[in-house]
């Protein structure tokens, strides 16, 4: 009895070295034994050392059951809990502000906190301290605040409640708390807590149904199947029974890759059983259509797949972002050079004897690039299409078949048919009436056998699903026409094999489902089940599917589907040319192509297959490369079936989108996966290319010398043929070879074409494209926009990044910087969200920088009066709050509400974009118009306020004179009447919001001054400002030098806006003049008035002419309801109409 139990042991320590057999001669026990210390000494694996992501595998026990000799020390695998959030309590306060601080201007700023920390400066610290603090403060409390709430989230998922199998019964504990080879229960409609391997549902087949809506956007139902030995074990009490090891390969992201296998022992033997992703069960995917599951966790908490691709992504950064770092490098460039004269000057006067005497008192009182694209790349299926394929032809034996009225009717001459078979080319529906078909099968002509087999292999090859509740009774009974219409709903992850049942379905050959290892189909109500033996995954690289299937018959079939580049090569039989020119035709029609195919096995061939294909499958080190050898050696030797067209129709308002674009100045390049011919058609109905364009082609190139020749002759034809636009093809074979060795001489022939398509394409293929564009030497701004996964790749590319929520999944929504419902919103994001953002964040940069060389210049000027003593010229409040309260809310509102042109007309007049292009508003010629224009403005506040003064100070009527205080107050108040007056002459669109805060700030400084100068404040040591605005605003002079700088600044400002608008107007300046409406006459800035207006009236709107502005009180905007805008225009998301009574 003992030898058994060692043999166990043993066994459950070896699950991966051994075969057992029945133990009873005692030498064997000794051998067993020394092999089991060799194991347990030498095998590193088995001690358990290795910490999980230091070996490409892991040992799991189910069930946690391990060793029992004492001598195994089981890995360490971390805990269930997730954790989304980013701090702690601990780390807060020193990880925040390192982030906060590697900012380049929050540095600047903590740098200058510190120097007058730490020198005596006339200045106090909190000038520059509680600006800073207040901005750190601010973050920090929203980065607090959003973490807190990811707290919250991580803390309800982790304590949810779940059931888990321990001591031999059901034991319910928290989420948190389930361990690598626990097994856990789930039951319908729950969510799966960890990555679990299937065990066991409540069918005998071990089959659950489950939906990855949450993890890629699939609503469709997946099958999930749990090895035989296991399937059986559908109670707790079973399950305690089972003895079993798991080996799979350690955490890794990709939600589709899995590769493990499960040693059972039973009986002292062990069994082992490959796994693959149809074992395992993801956390984040939801159990449907059945009742309960078992399965044991081999992934927990942040290891997860789930957990591994919520990793945050590389930051992309602006071309705003880029311009302002460089004008925050020649503004320090300037602010050094400033602080090196006043140093040099001041030691050279200090030398000087008459000056030896202290010169001051030191205790004296992420869309930006969405406004600049220049090249934008799509994909096709999804994104220009809906995705929702329709089934319109087919090609069967070399003869072409077309559905119409739900009839598949032959386009000519049927060859070798009979009169007895008429019936089946009108209509393979009415086949029941057919007296060919109810004869014995040895009557029946092979042209009926191979249209019967061609259906087969549509309703046989494929991944479709179908709820079990429908199915119900389905299989008996005489079968209509119109059943599965009507009765039968599919699931399917690709739109193609749904349309394809379907479309099988209708024509007599119905998949009613699988039931076991069996997939059922009813062939006019007679049902027929075939035993499903091997399915062969579709991959990119093969770009075809297969099943080896019995027939009812006993016999051993392969069926196979794919791009008729992967099937037609493999094929030794059948219609093989008149295939591939159907195959054309149907391409030249937009129409989506696979081609069937089978192959018979004999016996001796199906072992061989068997025993190969389990060898790849349970293989750990180089599983994908060892199955991509078995399917070569599978697929091979075939006989060609036919083909089928499906038709994936383009989205609504295509054509006017991509023609938009071309009108803005932005290429399009297609980006797809479809053969050649396919993308040319959608290419020319979707007007990407159009019939006037020269098409160049670079296709079939075979080798570098020849892609080389083509690429000189397409360019010598573009040099030499007068046509405006050209349109090049080119093929990912081709691609391939011109980005090889021929770069340059590929991107030349690019740039001078308007359209160019990429086919046959891989995803990284896509990457390499738009990764060759953006480092070109124009450098230009990217945009890729897609809809299924194998656009992510791109998608994370460019400059900026579009996903589309369709039908293939949200992967490239999740990793895109933005999200839209529809191809066609691409137009608004772009042409209206991104033109706003551009003009308003333009603005704001450089008002930014203007507004802060107003108020440094005159300080800077100040020092040449007071021997460079550093003396102030400002109070340090004035200095504290100039940015923070005086000065800041006028430029906040306008960067979120301004709109300087009606968003109808930015989206009607595309070309209204090529204005923002290139970066224009931030060109260095606009950020030099902005500089002079701070300097000069603070020329004028400073000499201005002098020469007012002079050396007469006694501008008051008891003969009081002014002082350094007063001076510096007056300059100030100039200054903040003048930058505010500056922002509303930059204001075009206004509310009474802009109103309010304009109007609002400046009547704030009037008020804050008086009461902070007009009380004496008990907490304040010392008060240089007592009553000094009060003094200033009681003298008329003052008074009168206000009015007169602020007019002499804004004066210059506003002859330039009109000598600009009147010389020189640009296209937006062009378009906000023009009428949009014959009965409503429009003026620069959306101020749309009716008849019968004053002569006041007609001055007012000269006057919003040249300043270009207007009160939404006098506007009248006319749209219909049809009209493309949407209630929220600052929100890209926004997919509502407004309706047209509330404009």
């Amino acid at each position: 009895m003992k030898v058994p139990t060692l043999r166990v042991q043993w066994e459950l320590q070896l699950p991966a070295y051994t075969t057992a057999t029945a133990v009873a001669d005692p030498s064997q026990i000794c051998d067993l034994g020394w092999r089991l210390w060799q194991h347990q000494n030498l095998n590193p694996l088995s001690k358990g050392f290795d910490p999980p992501h230091q070996s490409d595998t892991r040992t799991i026990y189910i069930a946690n059951r391990f060793p029992l000799n004492g001598l195994y020390t089981p890995q360490k695998f971390i805990d269930n809990r997730i954790i989304s959030s980013k701090y702690t309590v601990w780390n807060f306060v020193p990880k925040n502000l390192f982030e906060q601080f590697r900012r380049v201007a929050n540095f600047y700023f903590l740098i200058i906190f510190l120097v007058q920390l730490m020198i005596d400066t006339p200045t106090s610290p909190i000038t520059s301290g509680l600006p800073l603090f207040f901005v750190i403060t601010v973050t920090a409390i929203k980065q607090g605040y959003e973490d807190w709430l990811r707290h919250i989230s991580d803390n309800e998922v982790n304590a949810a409640p779940v059931y888990v199998v321990r001591s031999g019964g059901l034991v319910k504990t928290r989420s948190r708390n389930i361990r690598v080879g626990d097994i856990v229960r789930v039951a319908k409609d729950e969510v799966f807590p960890a990555d679990l391997v299937l065990l066991s549902s409540d069918r005998l087949d071990g089959s659950c149904h489950i939906t990855t809506a949450s993890l890629d956007g699939e609503t469709n139902l997946k099958t999930h199947v749990a090895v035989p030995e296991t399937a059986v074990l559908q109670t707790v009490a079973n399950l305690d029974t089972l003895i079993a090891v798991i080996e799979c390969q350690q955490p890794e992201a990709d939600l589709y890759r899995f590769m493990g296998r499960m040693i059972i022992t039973q009986q002292m033997e062990e069994i082992v059983r490959p796994l693959g992703p149809e074992s395992l069960l993801l956390r984040g995917a939801r159990l449907k259509n059945t009742k309960e599951i078992f399965g044991v966790a081999v992934y927990t908490g942040m290891e997860t797949k789930m957990a591994l691709n919520y990793k945050s992504k590389s930051q992309k950064r602006s071309a705003v972002e880029k311009s302002m770092n460089t004008f925050l490098i020649i503004y320090l460039i300037i602010l050094i050079s400033e602080a090196i004269i006043s140093t040099i000057l001041k030691y050279t006067w200090q030398a000087e004897e008459k000056w030896d005497e202290p010169w001051y008192n030191q205790k004296t009182e992420h869309q930006r690039n969405s406004s600049k694209v220049e090249y934008v790349f799509t994909d096709k299926t999804g994104t220009l299409t809906e995705n929702e394929m329709q089934f319109r032809e087919c090609s069967i034996n070399g003869v072409k078949y077309q559905e119409m009225n739900g009839r598949l009717v032959s386009e000519g001459p049927t060859p070798d048919s009979l009169e007895g078979n008429s019936s089946y080319f009108s209509s393979i529906s009415h086949l029941a009436t057919s007296s060919s078909f109810r004869t014995s099968p040895e009557n029946d002509t092979e042209l009926i056998k191979e249209h019967d087999l061609f259906f087969k292999a549509v309703s046989l090859c494929h991944t479709v699903q179908i709820s079990s509740v429908q199915t119900d009774g389905i299989g008996d009974g005489p079968w209509q026409s119109n059943f599965a219409s009507s009765q039968l709903e599919y699931y399917a992850s690709s739109p193609d094999e749904k349309a394809l049942v379907e479309a099988a379905a209708r024509f007599g050959i119905v998949f009613i489902g699988n039931s076991e290892e069996t997939m059922e189909v009813k062939t006019l109500g007679k049902l027929e089940r075939y035993k499903l033996l091997h399915i062969l995954e579709f991959d990119s690289d093969r770009r075809r599917m297969s099943v080896i299937v019995q027939a009812p018959s006993g016999e051993k079939l392969l069926f196979a589907k794919g791009a008729e580049s992967s099937i037609l090569p493999q094929c030794i039989g059948g219609e093989i040319e008149k295939t591939r020119i159907h195959v054309d035709e149907f391409a030249l029609k937009g129409l989506r192509t696979l081609c069937m195919a089978y192959r018979r096995f004999t016996s001796k061939e199906y072992e061989e297959i068997d025993r190969r294909l389990f060898e790849a499958r349970t293989a750990l080190q180089q599983r994908e490369e060892k199955l991509a050898d078995v399917f070569q050696f599978i697929e091979k030797d075939l006989i060609l079936l036919g083909a089928t067209a499906v038709e994936d129709k383009l989205q609504d308002k295509v054509r006017e989108t991509i023609e938009a674009l071309r009108m803005a100045g932005i290429k399009v390049w297609v980006l797809t996966g479809d053969k050649h011919e396919t993308a040319v058609s959608v290419s020319l109905s979707c007007g990407h290319f159009h019939r006037t364009m020269n098409i160049l082609e670079l296709i079939n190139q075979k080798s570098d010398s020849e892609c080389a020749e083509k690429l000189r002759q397409l360019a010598r034809r573009i040099t030499e043929d007068h046509v405006i636009q050209h349109g090049l093809v080119v093929d990912g074979t081709s691609l391939s070879l011109a980005l090889r060795e021929h770069e340059k001489l590929f991107m030349e022939v690019c740039r001078n074409c308007s359209a160019v398509l990429c086919c046959r394409m891989a995803p990284l293929q896509k990457a390499k494209v738009i990764r060759l564009i953006k480092i070109s030497p124009e450098k230009p701004i990217t945009l890729a926009v897609g809809d299924g996964a194998n656009d992510v790749s791109m998608i994370q590319e460019a400059h900026v990044g579009i996903g589309i929520m369709g039908k293939e999944g949200r992967q490239a929504a999740r990793n895109s910087d933005y999200a839209i419902a529809r191809f066609k919103f691409l137009s608004k994001l772009l042409f209206v969200h991104g033109h706003f953002y551009y003009i308003r964040i333009a603005t704001l940069v450089q008002y930014f920088f203007y507004k802060n060389v107003c108020f440094i210049t005159p300080q800077f000027l100040y020092q040449f009066y007071c021997l460079f003593s550093q003396q102030t010229l400002y109070d340090s409040v004035y200095l504290t709050l100039y940015n923070i309260c005086f000065t800041s809310l006028p430029i906040l509102i306008y960067s979120l509400l301004e709109q300087h042109i009606d968003p109808h007309v930015l989206q009607n007049k595309p070309t209204l974009y090529r204005d923002i292009s290139k970066n224009r508003q931030l060109s260095m010629k606009t950020f030099l118009y902005w500089t002079i224009l701070g300097f000069s403005h603070a020329f004028i506040f400073f000499f201005g306020s002098y020469f007012l003064i002079g050396k007469d100070t006694s501008l008051l009527g008891n003969g009081q004179m002014f002082g350094n205080w007063t001076f510096g107050t007056l300059v100030f108040t100039v200054m903040v009447i003048t930058v505010t007056a500056k922002m509303a002459l930059e204001t075009h669109f206004w509310t009474w919001i802009n109103h309010l805060v304009t109007w609002g700030s400046i009547l704030f400084y009037f008020i804050f001054s008086l009461f902070y100068g007009g009380i004496l404040w008990p907490f304040l040591g010392s008060q240089n400002m007592y009553f000094v605005f009060i003094e200033l605003l009681s003298s008329g002079s003052a008074w009168f030098a206000i009015i007169l700088m602020v007019v002499t600044c804004l004066f210059l400002d506003i002859v330039k806006k009109v000598f600009d608008r009147q010389l020189h107007p640009t296209n937006i300046e062009k378009a906000q003049l023009t009428e949009t409406n014959s009965s409503i006459k429009c003026l620069d800035s959306m101020c749309c008035f009716s008849e019968g207006e004053t002569a006041c009236a007609s001055v007012g709107r000269m006057l919003e002419r040249v300043i270009g502005r207007c009160s939404p009180t006098h506007v009248s905007r006319s749209w219909s309801a049809s009209d493309p805008f949407y209630t929220n225009d600052r929100s890209i998301l926004t997919l509502s109409t407004m309706d047209s009574s509330t404009c």
